[in-house]
């Protein structure tokens, strides 16, 4: 072990990376199983990226009109466009009733019906009677602020159980062992400049999305993907990443979020003459339409020449009829964010938004315990021993290839509290640390090395920027075979562009430049498989849109794509089977069909 870089070590039974709502979620639900357990994060839990969302939380409650798991089911395996797998999301849409009515025990303070039960309200999607009924009311929400409502839930919940949280530190690289085995994560102390090797029978990953790829994005400037960073070094595949959602409606200008509760709430989208249409593109369930499909209705109108404002290039969210108590009860951080970022009274003016890059439906294969699942010896559900992933870092595949709203909410805390039971099955409290190899940590070391003293001639920021440029033109809402492929070769020089990477600050103690470094060399092989995995899927199917295979080919495309890639920017690409089997005989699966709405 190089002498220059002294290591403290910790042994827990478990450690989770990342404190957003996934990360507490197990975080709390681990301690409270009685493992030891730690929490590395490397902002401080409640500044999280789950603080931002905002519309809810999917659970067939029934609590305002008809509802049943089984029709959540349903929709979301449409939603999906069949890519989701469907035993996981049995598990999720029937996890959700009890999973939500804990979360209300613990104190969320979700909004109330009359009679005092958790308020509910319409997304899109989301429908009664196996998509023959009304728009279902199952998004259960704090105001517009339920993620904000969850997370500081979930963060006390974790101090009660006792849980250590190692706030403000960088977590570098997984340490594997000769078997493939996680034997624990090697993080930095941003504040002291430390290393510190966490030794631990589980990682769990839930280190959330990597929007930041993307020029324009909801994400906040922390999203950028370390998990799948980490995992990929280790040898990992990551999955469908291929499938990145638009949300249709980000403020123009600024990319800020503004919840799908809006439409939910009865807001509608117009072009530049005034006219509803999305009445044109889902004449059933008009601006409730899933996210994709809105989304390119949006990119439709605006190449069509029907966009708003000097360059014609968005369209515009109308809230006026609502009135003000509406708006003052339900969305009052809307009108906040309205008024902020695009300086819109939204009681007298609708909004202006845009396609925005918000959620990866691609990420860490696992299952539906949350346990990392790599192809082996032709078995494509082979668990790799002691790695866990949940929520936005892992792809379950509960969303597919598109998202419902207000699933990730739901993602979050089923996948946590999953992850939590399986550990506490199968890791006894408090077992022995086998050894570890003496070099487990060079590796990691070497590279952290590497990167505080390299001294090529260009800055972080500059390859940064070349980066989400490039997807932003070449990998967002449309696609062609033509872009993708001049992406795929952009991406691969600014890729290889990284080995003449600049790091100014030599220091180990709040060296923002190194930290942005290994964020950007996460965010650079996540943004390479991406788009590779993009020009390899030759159909269109959920937020994968090619104008060059306009249909879904299920005969050959209805399988996950898996992607690996090496120190050298290398990629090589497999498949795994969808699962279109549930786990019980309660519902049947739901086979294949045109996606209209």
């Amino acid at each position: 072990m190089p002498a220059a870089y002294p290591i403290q070590e910790h042994k827990f039974d478990m450690v989770v990376v990342g404190a957003g709502g996934a990360g507490l979620r197990a975080t709390f639900g681990l301690a409270q199983k009685g493992l030891k357990t730690a929490c590395i994060t490397k902002v401080f839990p409640t500044r999280s990226h789950t603080v931002a969302a905002q519309g809810g939380v999917a659970a067939a409650l029934a609590n305002m009109g008809e509802d049943d798991w089984r029709y959540h089911f349903f929709d979301t395996v449409k939603g999906s466009d069949w890519l989701g797998d469907q035993d996981a999301i049995e598990y999720m849409c029937r996890e959700a009733i009890p999973a939500i009515v804990e979360l209300e025990h613990y104190g969320v303070p979700f909004s109330r019906t009359e009679d005092g039960r958790i308020y509910q309200r319409p997304f899109g999607g989301m429908t009664t009677r196996f998509g023959e009924g009304p728009p279902a009311q199952r998004t259960c929400a704090a105001a517009d602020r339920t993620g904000h409502a969850i997370l500081h839930t979930l963060y006390q919940q974790s101090l009660a159980h006792d849980a250590q949280f190692f706030i403000e530190y960088f977590a570098l690289d997984l340490i594997m062992d000769a078997s493939g085995a996680c034997r624990g994560v090697l993080a930095l102390d941003m504040a002291s400049g430390t290393l510190h090797l966490f030794r631990a029978h589980g990682t769990v990953l839930a280190t959330g999305g990597y929007g930041r790829a993307y020029f324009s994005a909801t994400s906040a400037h922390t999203c950028t993907g370390d998990g799948g960073g980490m995992a990929l070094r280790a040898g990992i595949a990551m999955q469908d990443m291929e499938f990145v959602q638009f949300h249709p409606t980000g403020i123009y200008g600024a990319g800020c979020l503004i919840t799908e509760g809006v439409r939910g709430e009865g807001g509608i989208l117009r072009n530049s003459a005034g006219e509803r249409f999305m009445e044109r593109y889902a004449p059933s369930v008009k601006d409730l339409a899933p996210r994709d499909m809105v989304s390119r209705a949006m990119t439709m109108e605006i190449r069509e020449g029907r966009g708003v404002g000097d360059h014609k290039d968005h369209i515009l969210l109308d809230l006026t009829h609502l009135g003000p108590e509406v708006i003052h009860e339900k969305l009052p951080g809307i009108a906040e964010s309205a008024r902020i970022f695009a300086g819109v009274d939204v009681e007298k003016q609708p909004i202006p938004v845009i396609p925005t890059v918000h959620y990866n439906m691609g990420g860490i294969p696992t299952n539906y315990h949350g346990e990392v699942v790599q192809l082996r010896d032709g078995d494509p559900d082979a668990v790799v021993p002691g790695l866990y992933a949940i929520g936005e870092a892992a792809c379950v595949s509960v969303h597919g290839a598109n998202r419902l709203g207000s699933n990730s909410l739901l993602d979050l805390v089923v996948f946590g509290r999953a992850v939590a039971n399986r550990c506490a099955e199968t890791i006894p409290a408090n077992m022995p640390h086998a050894p570890l190899a003496a070099d487990a940590c060079d590796p990691a070391l070497a590279r952290l090395d590497a990167l505080r003293n390299a001294s090529g001639g260009t800055p972080t920021a500059v390859i940064r920027d070349k980066m989400q440029r490039t997807m932003q033109a070449d990998a967002a809402v449309f696609r062609t075979g033509e872009t993708l492929a001049d992406g795929v070769r952009k991406m691969r020089e600014i890729h290889a562009s990284f080995a003449d990477v600049r790091v100014s600050d030599r220091s180990l103690v709040w060296n923002s430049d190194l930290v942005e470094t290994f964020e950007l060399a996460n965010l650079l092989d996540q943004a390479l498989v991406t788009i590779v995995s993009a020009e390899n899927r030759t159909e269109s199917r959920g937020a994968h849109a090619r104008e060059d295979f306009p249909e879904r080919d299920d005969a050959n495309w209805m399988k996950h794509t898996l992607c690996w890639i090496d120190a050298a920017g290398n990629t090589r690409i497999d498949y795994r089977p969808v699962h279109s089997y549930t786990l019980t005989n309660d519902i049947a699966p739901v086979p294949p069909k045109k996606r209209v709405y």
